[in-house]
């Protein structure tokens, strides 16, 4: 297999020594490679009782329901920064962000301090990919879009993710749909000449499972050796190691999986709470030359308190006017062991371009085609919409638990034209547009089977008849053809015009007032190899 590659940043800020993996897009700080060494950096929000995203060991989280932005937290942010700096860590993962705030303060605050952020651009609830019943439309993209416009004025941004914890065993079909995603963040990214990456952190589990979900979401579906489709920065939220083990009982295994892996890796959780206390022993390990070639340092979990079915994984407690900070021994601990980590301050094998293998076929344990979703086309779905006899038109405003009951109701024994097979690779000529406008899809299709009778169109009082759409199957058919030419393109996307015009003058655009520039420079591009 192909060695790891070697991406190097350049920074001008002096800092403390980190190191170089061949895996890891490589930062240098004055000549010393960048390693990950991070913590989550997440207040945990509310949860819904008795709702898991997945039931198994590796995730005891409940689903939570709302979120607090840390980044938009200026305050916040500077009581944080002294004890981020106890740790020494020089990243910090956000896993949901508010594209509506402003960060400036945040953004500043840490880059002064040569202090990342990888970004997860997903949301609670509806705000991602879901994994039972998938869809990359245009309101996800929206949303992603948004964020990456918010947060790239800022030059310490190391990552987007696109996903956390997506695709599951026994659900992989999942995989596709974030790989479309993948796709198009990375073209966007690159369209803005933004050198961020895309990344995704997975849920760890049996190798038969992992390896084949790391290999998919890094492989090329052209056999072109593109990396057109390939995530940037592979994350594992890796638990293994609890209590006092070893390299040779937790991480062996994992590091000889990932030996030849083509794209930067690291361990985008880590910390086990089941053997108490935290020792935080898998620091040395992973920081060693035991590791270097293919991991790239992690992410401690967590700064803020998390609880979860397992036990309390926060690091510290913040007081009820959010001014105070205490921290715990599990702090202590990783401060101590962060702190005397001495890793190797170069790479022990040259630079090289990354390669993309053709992708993993499907089996038991893993079945995700290599064909992709199409890319969302917000023009061609607000196009078909307007023909529409038949439109969804709820009178409240919190709609969201209607979209399922009703596209059932209206779907009759197929939904073809919305849907989507992760598996098999075809997916829906409406498959990319959004719930509401899926849903007047079926009403209006249901519509017309009926003959156009407004009572057919009601819903419940949730639909509404449009005397401007199209008459007649014939007619709704060639509106559907001359709006979605080409269901199955693939394209750059661009940022939504309604957001771009209302964020032009508020303190979160482009020309907003604070941009970071004083710790972090900014990124090179991501494919290009810098050689000191």
């Amino acid at each position: 297999m192909a060695k790891p590659p070697t991406i190097y940043f350049i920074l001008l800020l002096a800092a403390s020594c980190f190191f170089s993996v061949e895996a890891i897009s490589n930062v240098t700080r004055r000549r010393k490679s960048f390693y990950i060494k991070g913590i989550a950096y997440q207040p945990q929000g509310t949860q819904i009782l008795g709702t898991v995203t997945d039931t198994s060991s590796d995730n005891p989280f409940l689903e939570p329901d709302t979120f607090t932005d840390p980044l938009a937290d200026g305050a916040g942010c500077t009581r944080d920064l002294p004890f981020l700096q106890e740790l020494t860590v020089n990243t910090v993962r956000v896993y949901s962000v508010n594209a509506s705030l402003d960060h400036d303060s945040c953004m500043s605050t840490f880059s002064s301090a040569g202090i990342y952020a990888i970004i997860d651009l997903a949301l609670p609830l509806n705000g991602s990919i879901d994994t039972s019943s998938p869809s990359w439309g245009t309101n996800i993209l929206d949303q992603y879009l948004e964020t990456i416009h918010v947060f790239s004025k800022y030059d310490n941004v190391l990552a987007f993710n696109v996903g956390n914890e997506v695709i599951l065993t026994g659900q992989t079909a999942v995989a596709a749909y974030i790989k479309a995603a993948a796709r198009d963040i990375k073209a966007y990214l690159n369209s803005i000449g933004s050198s961020a990456l895309v990344g995704y952190a997975s849920i760890d589990g049996d190798s038969t499972f992992r390896d084949p979900v790391a290999n998919y979401l890094s492989c090329d579906p052209s056999n072109t050796n593109s990396g057109s489709t390939s995530i940037d920065l592979y994350g594992l939220n890796n638990y293994e190691w609890c209590g006092a083990s070893s390299f040779e009982a937790s991480y062996a295994g994992v590091e000889a999986d990932f030996a030849g892996y083509n794209v930067a890796a690291y361990f985008s959780e880590f910390g086990c709470i089941t053997s108490p206390p935290r020792l935080w022993t898998e620091v040395a390990a992973l920081f060693s030359s035991q590791m270097s070639d293919v991991w790239s340092g992690g992410v401690a979990f967590s700064y803020f308190p998390a609880t979860s079915s397992q036990g309390q994984f926060g690091m510290v407690n913040i007081s009820s006017d959010g001014t105070t900070v205490t921290t715990s021994a599990d702090f202590t601990r990783l401060q101590a062991q962060y702190n005397v980590t001495s890793p190797p301050t170069t790479p022990s094998k040259g630079s090289s371009s990354p390669t993309y293998p053709s992708c993993p076929g499907q089996n038991s344990s893993f079945a995700a085609s290599s064909s992709l979703p199409p890319t969302p086309n917000l023009a061609a779905c607000q196009c078909l919409e307007s023909t529409f006899g038949c439109h969804f038109n709820p009178p409240i405003s919190n709609y969201s638990g209607l979209i399922g009951p009703l596209i059932n109701t209206a779907c009759g024994g197929s939904c073809n034209d919305i849907g989507g097979n992760g598996t098999t690779g075809v997916y829906g000529r409406l498959s990319g547009c959004d719930p509401t406008i899926q849903l007047s899809f079926t009403m209006n299709e249901y519509y017309e089977l009926n003959g156009m009778n407004p009572e057919s169109c009601s819903f419940g009082g949730n639909g509404t008849v449009n005397p401007l759409g199209a008459s007649g199957t014939a007619a709704a058919m060639a509106a559907e053809t001359s709006c979605v030419s080409s269901p199955s393109a693939t394209f750059v996307p661009t940022l939504p015009s309604t957001f771009a015009t209302a964020s032009s003058g508020s303190g979160s655009s482009s020309s907003g007032s604070t941009s970071a520039k004083n710790g972090a420079a900014p990124l090179i591009a991501r494919d290009h190899l810098l050689d000191y």
